[in-house]
């Protein structure tokens, strides 16, 4: 007879979609019982254990959707490699207040000094806060935006590209665009403005984005519309990926 309230239970608990309190239940009955813990205490160990669960699965949800090419943490960031990049700025904007201000980040220096590792870490900081994170390099964007117009289906991508609170376009500067591509860019960075985050990297200086962009009138009017509300990260200095290397070749 015991054996029918278990069935139903678990058929209960799997309609509720509970499958962290259908997996636990058991063991934390026996628990509590051992423990002398009344129903109330069993009860809160089980809904905060589901709770715990069902933010890990929605956080690794938030990570696949953000299409990073590989998670890395900020805790594995070697700031002292860096030492022109501000520690205290970089860990306070991985709280994310930026980022519900609808403020910009834009990461300059040479390849290979971290940019796209911070990038990753503050992305992966917002999906753990719970806010949806894109991620792309600016050349992956701007074909892909050429090829939806080309099919007619521009503003479909251009909503979908808006719906991320965060949107990291990686690597400016590596690729010149063509005319159409720039164009395109600037519609999406514009239609962003205001009502969401972007977080570029590039390894140029503002003054020669001119050279990726390919107009002065455009630059100058995607600049004005990213640098409103923006921090600015300078990374100047030595390769980061050199110097980690160089310290892994050491500890062999």
């Amino acid at each position: 007879m015991t054996e029918v309230p278990e069935l139903l239970l678990a058929h209960h608990l799997k309609k509720l979609k509970l499958p962290t309190v259908l997996r636990e239940y058991e063991k934390q009955a026996r628990q509590c019982a051992a423990e002398g813990k009344d129903h109330i205490q069993f009860l809160y160990r089980l809904i905060e254990l589901e709770l715990i669960d069902r933010e890990r699965r929605m956080v690794e949800r938030r990570i696949k959707a953000a299409k990073f090419p590989a998670p890395k943490s900020l805790d594995s960031f070697d700031f002292k490699a860096i030492p022109a990049l501000n520690k205290a700025r970089v860990l306070d904007l991985a709280r994310c207040g930026w980022i519900e201000r609808r403020e910009n980040v834009i990461a300059l220096g040479p390849s290979g000094t971290g940019k796209t590792h911070i990038a990753l870490g503050l992305g992966l900081a917002a999906c753990q806060k719970g806010l949806p994170v894109r991620f792309t390099t600016a050349a992956a964007l701007v074909h892909e935006l050429i090829e939806a117009r080309d099919e007619k289906r521009l503003l479909r991508l251009q909503k979908q590209m808006l719906a991320p609170k965060l949107l990291i376009i990686d690597e400016l500067g590596f690729v010149p665009l063509s005319k159409i591509g720039a164009e395109l860019l600037f519609e999406l960075i514009s239609q962003r403005y205001e009502r969401s985050s972007t977080l570029i990297t590039s390894n140029l200086p503002f003054e020669e984005w001119t050279e990726t962009l390919g107009s002065e009138r455009l630059t100058g009017a995607l600049l004005d519309r990213l640098t409103h509300h923006v921090s600015i990260l300078e990374m100047n200095g030595e390769s980061y990926r050199l110097a980690q290397s160089r310290k892994a070749t050491q500890s062999k």
